[in-house]
């Protein structure tokens, strides 16, 4: 009999620890999880899942614009209902966090519905009540950062969005990585009068330069205004709107401010200081290759260790974990050519090296580059075009990156990113029969390097 309660604790339910659990679990350990929030984390209740129903909302507009190059009018008025779209959201959500629930019981894992806080290396407190286990894992995942200035109380994060009362008629979003771009094009795309402000020359650092310079133009071209090399010095309530003061002197009147300026470690109140575990200047809990902390039984996975801080990168760590622990496994994670995706509008798809982290890893390196506009707007008339771009190793011909901004782009580069992780060459590419008419055979179809 064990001397302890589990052989597997998990604090935090969300992509990674949920994989966690049900993998240990089925390896044949004792395993509990415990959540205070909601089941899934943030991709299910504030990130992924509920930012792409919003995105597919605000391109009903547009799509019904674009109807009428193809014969289709809509004669009545065109309304649309806030409440709706967030409540119809809400139920989705709540069905997944059922889904997520009876997975995890159904798996064999005892869900604990409370905040787990660490007493010491291998127990932890939910209430008053203590369970003690072998192994301790940390899957708390991340939670909005907000730099203070002058009434930045006064701004919402991502976490608020998903539940605002009602829609205002305008917005200020603070910040230039992906969710500020994403949720600028949404509030745009549901009839937001939409301002993006970045402190930065340009948004989505770490991008390719073209797909950044690109994209900037197309989202300009959708009606979100940019406001580069600029920030917020304070925001003052005004009545029932907001006057934002910005650093150049300048000031705007807005309904909502929306600070979207980056993610932190969400290691707040789980006990972590009644262990040795040790943490980095960023916040983010300090691990090894095999994902142990400074402490040989506890780990932890997902956003909380820093990294990637995408979804299927938390699973795979979770399911990583759990065999390594409980089937012998050694970790061996890849983190070379992850693919993602901005759902930004247009969408922005990339796996791979960047040009510039090509030209220094490998020096001389093929770019091949393709724009066009997409064939669905030779009847809609709208000025939308797509960009796409592959860079290959002149030495050994694989390609080595590929980008796109378009309709659709995240779901071409997930076939793409099979070929790259595959060590496809360009000659592959060439010989590929491309499917017509698609934007997609453009990456089969590009012969001369620009």
């Amino acid at each position: 009999m064990s001397e302890y309660d589990y052989d597997l604790f998990v604090i935090g339910a969300g992509s990674g620890g949920v994989r966690l659990s049900r993998i240990a679990s089925g390896l044949g350990a004792k395993v509990a999880v415990a959540e205070d929030r909601y089941m899934g984390g943030t991709c299910v209740n504030v990130g992924c899942v509920p930012k792409k129903l919003f995105v597919y909302s605000s391109h009903v507009a547009e799509d019904l614009e674009d109807g009428a190059g193809f014969g289709w009018t809509n004669s009545g008025n065109l309304n649309f209902d806030w409440n709706t779209l967030r409540d119809n959201k809400t139920n989705e959500i709540n069905r997944l966090n059922g889904i997520y629930n009876n997975l995890l019981e159904g798996a064999g894992v005892t869900v604990h519905n409370g905040r787990a806080r660490f007493v010491d290396n291998h127990t932890v407190a939910i209430g008053e009540v203590t369970y003690t286990a072998k192994y301790i894992a940390i899957a708390t995942g991340s939670w909005p950062y907000v730099p203070e200035f002058e009434g930045s109380e006064h701004a919402i994060t991502s976490n608020e969005f998903f539940f605002l009362p009602e829609l205002p008629k305008s917005a200020i979003v603070l910040g230039g990585g992906y969710i500020a771009v994403e949720l600028a094009g949404i509030l745009n795309g549901l009839g937001v009068d939409t301002t993006l402000v970045y402190r930065g020359e340009l948004f989505l650092r770490g991008f390719d330069e073209d797909i950044r310079l690109f994209a900037k133009d197309e989202i300009e071209k959708k009606g979100v205004k940019l406001v580069f090399n600029n920030n917020i010095r304070s925001i003052t309530k005004a009545g029932e709107a907001y006057s934002v003061a910005l650093e150049d002197g300048c000031t705007i009147n807005t309904g909502l401010v929306l600070a979207a300026t980056g993610r932190k470690a969400h290691t707040q109140d789980i006990g972590i200081e009644n262990t040795e575990v040790e943490v980095n200047e960023a916040g983010n809990i300090k691990v090894d290759s095999n994902f142990a902390t400074t402490v040989k039984n506890i780990f932890a996975v997902g956003d909380v260790k820093g990294g990637y801080q995408l979804t299927p990168v938390a699973l795979a760590e979770g399911m990583a974990l759990a065999r390594n622990l409980f089937a012998g496994k050694p970790i061996d994670m890849d983190y070379e050519n992850i693919p993602t995706a901005v759902f930004c509008q247009p969408t922005i798809g990339t796996v791979g090296l960047t040009e510039t982290q090509a030209r220094e890893r490998f020096g001389e390196v093929d770019i091949y580059k393709s724009e066009f506009r997409p064939m669905k707007h030779t009847l809609s008339g709208r000025n939308e075009r797509t960009f796409m771009k592959m860079i290959v190793d002149v030495k050994s011909d694989r390609v080595v990156g590929a980008h796109m901004v378009g309709p659709e782009a995240g779901e071409i580069m997930q076939g793409i990113a099979i070929a790259i992780k595959a060590g496809a060459t360009k000659a592959h590419f060439d010989e590929t029969i491309g499917i017509h008419p698609t934007a997609a055979e453009e990456f089969v179809t590009m012969r001369e390097p620009a």
